[in-house]
């Protein structure tokens, strides 16, 4: 799968740095897949949560902190919208967050 825009990534490793590892394991892994379904995104991550808007939310260090795709299975591609922790999940309405563009003009350290 493409992830679209690893700055994003490294945007939320460097806001949460314990996140680090656990972060760029999902990363990594998600790289090498090639996913046609939620379904087989499940038979996987059995503990992602399938949502509306084509959205998919991982637990990721644990139950730690809460990762929210959205994914287009025909183009392959990931769309990083929201990280942050559990406790912060919670206070989010996970089917209609947006994507944060300052991300994007943010300097990484």
């Amino acid at each position: 799968m493409n992830i679209i825009v690893k700055k994003v990534i490294l945007y939320y490793i460097e806001k949460y740095p314990d996140s680090k590892t656990a972060l760029l394991v999902w990363y990594n892994e998600f790289l090498k897949k090639d996913f046609s379904s939620f379904q087989e995104i499940k038979q996987i991550y059995g503990n992602a949560s399938i949502v509306a808007n084509n959205r998919v939310v991982f637990n990721i260090k644990g139950n730690n902190y809460r990762l929210v795709v959205s994914i287009n299975f025909r183009q392959k591609a990931v769309y990083i919208i929201w990280f942050g922790t559990h406790s912060e999940y919670d206070k989010i309405n996970v089917e209609t967050i947006s994507f944060d563009t300052h991300i994007l003009n943010h300097k990484l350290k």
